[in-house]
């Protein structure tokens, strides 16, 4: 019952999903993992994907965690249902949550989704949404130079806001488009951004706070929620510079991360715990 939870993205990104599952859950234990040395993992290949969350799962395995989140999009369309299929705890990703709650919102079934090319070209959340809703429209535009601006901290300002204007010009152009799902855990870092540029008739939709409550509903179900009143103990990893993990983690969850861990994956062949 006391065993953490499992977060893994591809780097910082999932700080937002982690950001509201401390929030909704703050008695439970989080240990996080992110693969920055090798991010963004949108433009890298499938089978590279599916290797690099495989060791990212292998590791935090050896940590004895209870529940797995898979808060990277990317790693989400590629590899959710061979991990459910592979490990013996639960396992939820952010793809779902996140079509359930634009499907809630919009009013016009004319949905945006902006995310990295891989999760843009794996069709996940048009599968998503369509499975809910057969007559929605999905309108899905890769924005690459998301992610980098985010790993490095360059969340506002006139650079960040350039990148997103021009970024986000192609979907300027379907009126009807009501709600936009921010396919990435990346982006919530720059939503207000994301917002002044659709304009505030499009509703923005970033999957952490749904991810978060499918999480707790697992959990309760499951008995395994933490009912004694102590504070959690948070552990944070990465494979790059800590430094700049620890500081906009800091800013990111509004508290002080200290003592990230730096660390080295190991290859792996197969998943099975």
């Amino acid at each position: 019952m006391n065993q953490p939870i499992g977060v893994i993205d591809s780097g910082v990104g999932g700080l937002t999903v982690a950001s509201e599952l401390m929030r909704q859950l703050p008695r439970e234990s989080i240990i996080y993992l992110g693969d920055t040395e090798r991010c963004p993992y949108g433009p890298r290949p499938k089978d590279e994907v599916i290797q690099y969350t495989l060791e990212m799962v292998h590791f935090l395995l050896e940590k004895n965690i209870k529940m797995l989140v898979i808060a990277c999009n990317t790693a989400t369309a590629y590899t959710l249902d061979l991990l459910k299929e592979k490990l013996d705890i639960p396992v939820v990703g952010v793809i779902q949550p996140g079509a359930r709650a634009a499907i809630t919102n919009t009013r016009t079934d004319n949905i945006g989704v902006i995310g990295t090319e891989g999760t843009i070209a794996s069709e996940a959340y048009p599968e998503s949404l369509k499975h809910i809703n057969a007559t929605i429209t999905v309108h899905g535009l890769a924005c690459p130079r998301f992610v980098p601006l985010v790993e490095k901290g360059v969340v506002t300002g006139e650079e960040a806001y350039r990148v997103v204007e021009e970024s986000l010009q192609p979907l300027k152009q379907y009126d009807k488009m009501d709600t936009l799902i921010l396919g990435c855990t990346h982006y919530p870092m720059i939503k207000n951004l994301v917002q002044e540029v659709m304009g505030s008739m499009v509703s923005i939709i970033s999957s952490g706070e749904e991810t978060a409550r499918e999480v707790s509903t697992i959990l309760g179900f499951k008995k395994r929620l933490v009912t004694a009143d102590k504070a959690p103990e948070h552990q944070f990893y990465t494979t790059g510079d800590p430094i700049i993990f620890e500081q906009i983690a800091s800013r990111w969850l509004e508290q002080k991360v200290e003592a990230v861990n730096k660390i080295q994956l190991t290859k792996v062949k197969s998943m099975e715990k």
